[in-house]
């Protein structure tokens, strides 16, 4: 089995103040089959290459954006970069096929809890209905899209002892990816990735069991 590259287009315009995007960056760096770029750091201008940002899109099969949810959205530079890189004749429109097959997906922190993203909660949507202008970009530039992996209530995540949890399941996330390991159809029966991961039939436990492992399976200012 093929197994697939990875970019991740980190955005967080203040990694100062980050206690948790800053080591899932950090540890998604530690790949030798994921290509990991900081926008900001890179681009402090907002002036992006755009040949150089197309480039990288075709040398890899799957595409991160990782970034704290700003207003419901992404940071700035990522809306720009999809501005300026998603343009016409190359991820959509005549001839415009560069990115049909790959994989999108969003690695998100949210400084509200899981309940305040939901109907009836504090920001009465889900995360998921929050993203659909990204899932209908994938859409549209005929990549497949996997619901967001989420780090709800991001602000007290180390206080709490949860962010190493959610590394493993970022970690997990990456190596299942590479493997080609992930139901995409069976994904997008759920809200969050996390769901899917943590579902016994189909995440963590039956890709690490012995029985059925990886060679044998067929924000408003957040931290």
């Amino acid at each position: 089995m093929s197994q697939s590259k990875i970019l991740v287009l980190f955005a967080h315009p203040s990694l100062h103040r980050s206690e948790a995007n800053a080591p899932i960056f950090q540890q998604a760096c530690e790949f030798d089959f994921v290509t990991a770029v900081d926008l900001y750091a890179e681009y402090p201008r907002l002036n992006i290459d755009i040949d150089r940002e197309q480039q990288r899109l075709l040398a890899h099969d799957i595409v991160i954006f990782q970034f704290p949810i700003y207003w419901y959205s992404t940071p700035a530079i990522l809306k720009e970069w999809q501005d300026l890189v998603l343009e016409y004749g190359f991820a959509y429109g005549q001839d415009g096929n560069q990115l049909k097959g790959k994989t999108f997906l969003c690695a998100v922190t949210a400084g509200g809890s899981v309940e305040a993203y939901r109907q009836g909660g504090h920001n009465n949507f889900t995360v998921r209905e929050l993203f659909r202008p990204l899932e209908q970009t994938a859409i549209m530039t005929g990549m497949h899209y996997l619901p967001p992996l989420t780090l709800f209530g991001s602000r007290t995540a180390t206080d709490e002892n949860r962010l190493p949890l959610h590394l493993q399941h970022w970690t997990t996330t990456l190596d299942m990816l590479h493997e080609g390991q992930i139901d995409i159809q069976r994904a997008d029966s759920f809200i969050t990735l996390n769901d899917y991961l943590t579902d016994k039939t189909m995440g963590i436990e039956k890709y690490h069991s012995k029985e059925v492992g990886p060679d044998n399976l067929e924000q408003e200012d957040n931290r």
